[in-house]
Order: C-alpha cells, then structure tokens, then sequence
C-alpha cells in the first residue's frame, strides 16, 4: 500500500507540474498590465516600475516562471525579508546575501485588487465550494443508487423506463440551463410556494441579527450541481446491478432462503458498486472544479464564484491560484477513490 501511495502521489505531483506549466503560460500571455492593476489607472511611471520589479515583471519570462515554481514548492529559496511578509515558514538554513532555505506552505502571491494573499482569498471561499459539493454529490448518490438498483430489479417495467428517461436528459441537460431553469421557477415563478429564492450564500446578513444561516439557499444549487452526477449514477447501478443479479452466488443466497432485501442490498449492491465509487468519487473532485457557473448564477459564495470575480478584474493570481487549488483537489480525491475500492471490494488488494 505504502508502495502504490508513493506511486500515485508521483503521478499525482507530474499532473500538478503539468498544470502550473500550462497555467503560468497562458496567464503570462493575455493582456493587462498586472502592475496598473494593483495600483490603479492613475499611478505614475515610477511607481509603476517599482511594483514590476517588486513582481518581477522586469525578469525574462523563463526567470519569472522560476519564481513562480519557487513560490508554490514546500521547499524554496527566499529573501528573508520577503519570507517574513509573506509566507507561513520553518528557517532550514541561512545562505548568503539575506537569503534562506524555507520549508513552507505554497505562497501563491496576492491579489492585485484586495492586496490580500490568495491563499486566505482561497481557504475562506473553500467551506461555501465544499458545502455545495458534498450537499449535491450526497443528494445524487442517495438518489440515483435508489433509482438504479429499483430500475434493475423492476426490469422492463415503467419504473426502469422511466428512470432510464429522466437518466438521459440528466446527463444532456448542462447545468447552467438547469440551474437558470431551477432559479426562475423554484426561485421565482413558484417562491411563494417553495420558499426558495434565486440567489443566496450560506449566510445572510441581516441589520439586527448580523450573519444568519440560511440552509435554504443550498438546495436550488445543490439539486442544480448533482443532475448529472445523478444521471451517471443511475446507469452505473442499473448495470452494474442486472450484471450482479444474473451470478451464481445470487442464485445460492436465494437457494440458502435468505430474504430478498438481504440479497438485493447486502450481497447484489455491494459488488456492483465499484463503478459506481469510480463516478462518485471522480464527480466529486469534478464539482469541486465545475461549480463555477452554478455558484455564480445562485450568488453562492464559493471558490467558483471568486475565480469568475477575479477573471472578471483580470486578477490574476487569485485565478491561477484557484486552477492549481482546485487541481490539488482533483488528485487528491482520485488517490482517496483509489483506496476505497480495497475497502469495497477486497479483491482488489491481491
């Protein structure tokens, strides 16, 4: 295990390399001029060269990328007076010319609108992201393994034809139609009825009571994140399941008089899900990435709804740092899914 975790976490770290690469790159070449961005139109000529220098705009673009790598690994090299700013640090070693050896946390730079680090912009927008995610990703597996394990035992009936329906136009509806669908009728056509509104994070501000917490303001987004994830999963377990229910062991468990609910749920489902963790697992670090238009169409505070604010400003950094936050996610949960499926299924280990 020790050996496979290794592994993946090598080829988790080459996919992660692979991004900044791609992300440093892209962001280097589209327009705007990062130090009239921090200061404002109407700064002058040498404040303007002061703060290139200070982001070392005035470096080569092979050097800038350098410093940028130097920034994101847990292990740099620093002047001790830009550490001491800027970074979360332990001192490993003083060399020369006020520079130090750091073990520290990824420094991805600040805002060139707030000034504040990306990294805190990041970590306080993740819990809204996370909420969202879980809430969406938990309503479709419930749901759909339900709806997927009934239309398979319920073979060519109008229940398996009609979840194989609904399944498909989950899977063809994008969930930015969805969710614009969803926030006019729930949240506006039909609010006086549903008591949902089209817009709304976790909490509200209110002038007397300050932040108030609105759980209702999750279910829209939620229900809008997990339609495809949902649709997946139906046809996953409907798969996977007549596949289960058509083995020999089956047929001995019944033999053996066990209920049906016991052999259904207990011996059929379990042995069908591995293909169901691969879409659970895989659609949760992709709602972690996707939310970005469902949080914004809801006003959902999340690290999506920034991203789109930051691109929005051409600010850059707290862009680029929400690409690489969200890939560290991604491959961290494919490892996680990976050694799950030893749990599931112990077969998996030999």
């Amino acid at each position: 295990m020790l050996r496979f975790l290794l592994r993946k976490t090598g080829y988790g770290l080459l996919v992660l390399l692979g991004v900044v690469v791609l992300v440093f790159f892209l962001f280097n070449v589209l327009p705007g001029d990062p130090a009239r961005l921090t200061l404002g139109q109407r700064a002058d000529v040498s404040s303007l060269e002061n703060v290139r220098k200070e982001l070392h705009l005035d470096q080569p673009v092979g050097v800038q990328f350098l410093l940028y790598l130097n920034d994101l690994s847990p292990l740099g090299v620093h002047e001790q007076a830009d550490a001491t700013e800027n970074l979360h640090y332990v001192t490993l070693a003083h060399l020369s010319a006020g520079k130090i050896l750091v073990l520290k946390t990824p420094y991805l730079r600040r805002s060139y609108q707030g000034k504040k680090p990306v990294w805190e912009i990041l970590t306080e927008a993740l819990p809204g992201t996370l909420l969202l995610a879980t809430a969406a990703m938990l309503f479709a597996t419930v749901v759909g393994i339900g709806l997927g394990v009934l239309s398979a035992v319920k073979q060519n009936t109008w229940m398996d034809t009609s979840a194989v329906f609904a399944s498909v136009i989950g899977i063809s509806a994008p969930s930015f139609f969805a969710g614009i669908v969803l926030a006019y009728l729930l949240g506006f056509v039909w609010s006086d009825y549903t008591g949902l509104h089209m817009t709304g994070s976790l909490f509200d501000v209110d002038p007397f009571k300050g932040r108030v917490l609105n759980l209702r303001n999750l279910i829209l987004p939620a229900i809008t994140l997990g339609i495809r994830p949902l649709a997946i999963i139906v046809q996953l377990t409907r798969s996977a399941m007549l596949d289960v229910l058509h083995q020999d062991y089956i047929r001995t468990a019944y033999a053996k008089g066990l209920s049906r609910s016991r052999v259904i749920w207990h011996h059929g489902l379990r042995n069908a899900l591995n293909p169901v963790v691969t879409a659970i697992t895989g659609w949760f670090a992709e709602l972690l990435a996707g939310a970005f238009f469902v949080e914004y169409i809801f006003g959902w505070k999340g690290i999506g709804k920034v991203t789109v604010d930051a691109l929005d400003k051409f600010d850059f950094p707290v862009v680029m740092g929400a690409i690489l936050f969200t890939a560290g996610i991604f491959v961290l949960v494919n490892i996680l899914a990976d050694m799950l499926y030893s749990v599931i299924d112990p077969r998996i280990k030999l």
